[in-house]
């Protein structure tokens, strides 16, 4: 039996080259619509980037933006505060509210230049929508919300009364924004521990005093002043009707230099309860605002966070601008 040539077979060098190229070619190919797909799995079927916790672009990445850990659907404790304690069509719904949030601000930061996280919850529906809600910012002075709070929850756990001299205090700390009289209150704190342990027990898991002690400097996040508002106007909150009332009452009493931010959303002859802080860190400012509202019939609690402010003005016009946005974004159907 004869052998076949080793060279039987073989396409001619011109023919094996063009084949090579064809090859690689399709190679190629194959490989960029693999990393085209694995690129695309990052994505909402509606295109939004969603990897990461990131709602909205551009402006500051939104995070928990299906439900924070420490703020629940509807202001109560019995809620089911959590990413997994909300059915799905709550989950969804307030992702679509954050993304119309996010669009709404978008104006509002590009007007600033600063950085903005906002937070509304509609106390009527449960209807929530957040916005950098995990970004962690200085309090400035609407930290004095949180020291009356720790204060009330302390003496009805002692089972006493405010005394006179810290009734005296905690009026002009809520009122006109009196520092003084907020420092005051805090030396009687014992360096933050009574603070600390409000904290606990109302549910702020985010909020770290400032070490140096320094009211001001203390960091927080929109979910945690939510969760803290929450704490001030609902039966399931670990404050009695006794201290949710006087410290609402308060917040409803502050002077007219206070009245800035959340208080642009309240509708016409309503009287909103709030506090607003500013400070300048380095060369910018912080300006913050937190509050209860009626807004077009609704009951709405509300919390804006700004820093690298270029001015005072500039975050009060933010802060203002960004309540509204908020209000309209869970009332208004869209």
């Amino acid at each position: 039996m004869s052998r076949r040539p080793a060279h039987a077979g073989r396409l001619p060098l011109w023919e094996r080259l063009a084949f090579g190229v064809v090859f690689a070619l399709m190679a190629g190919f194959v490989v960029a619509m693999t990393i085209t797909a694995a690129k695309s799995g990052k994505h909402s079927g509606d295109g939004t980037a969603v990897a990461a916790g990131s709602v909205g672009a551009p402006g500051p990445v939104v995070s928990d933006e299906v439900t924070p850990a420490s703020a629940s659907a509807s202001p109560g404790r019995g809620a089911g505060p959590g990413p997994g304690g909300k059915p799905a069509d709550a989950r969804a719904t307030q992702l679509r509210l954050s993304r119309r949030l996010a669009a709404a601000l978008r104006p509002v930061i590009r007007a600033s230049g600063g950085r903005i996280a906002v937070g509304v919850i509609d106390a009527s529906t449960g209807a929530q929508a957040l916005y950098g809600a995990s970004r962690h910012f200085h309090t400035a002075s609407i930290e004095r919300v949180d020291i009356l709070a720790a204060l009330l929850l302390a003496q009805q756990k002692a089972g006493t009364q405010l005394t006179e001299q810290q009734a005296q205090l905690a009026a002009p700390m809520i009122e006109s924004g009196d520092s003084e009289a907020a420092a005051a209150l805090w030396r009687l704190d014992r360096s933050g521990q009574r603070l600390t342990a409000a904290n606990s027990d109302l549910g702020l898991a985010h909020t770290v005093l400032a070490p140096s002690g320094s009211l001001s400097f203390t960091r927080t996040t929109v979910t945690d002043q939510l969760r803290l508002l929450t704490d001030l106007c609902t039966s399931g909150s670990r404050l009695n009707s006794a201290s949710r009332d006087y410290e609402i009452g308060l917040m409803e009493d502050v002077e007219a230099s206070q009245r800035w931010g959340v208080s642009a959303a309240a509708s016409p002859g309503t009287i909103p309860a709030v506090a607003d802080g500013w400070q300048r860190d380095a060369t910018l400012w912080v300006t913050n605002s937190i509050g209860i509202v009626e807004h077009g019939g609704q009951q709405l609690l509300i919390v804006v966070m700004a820093s690298e402010m270029p001015s005072k003005a500039a975050g009060v016009a933010a802060d203002s601008a960004a309540a509204v946005a908020a209000a309209r974004v869970v009332t208004q159907p869209g």
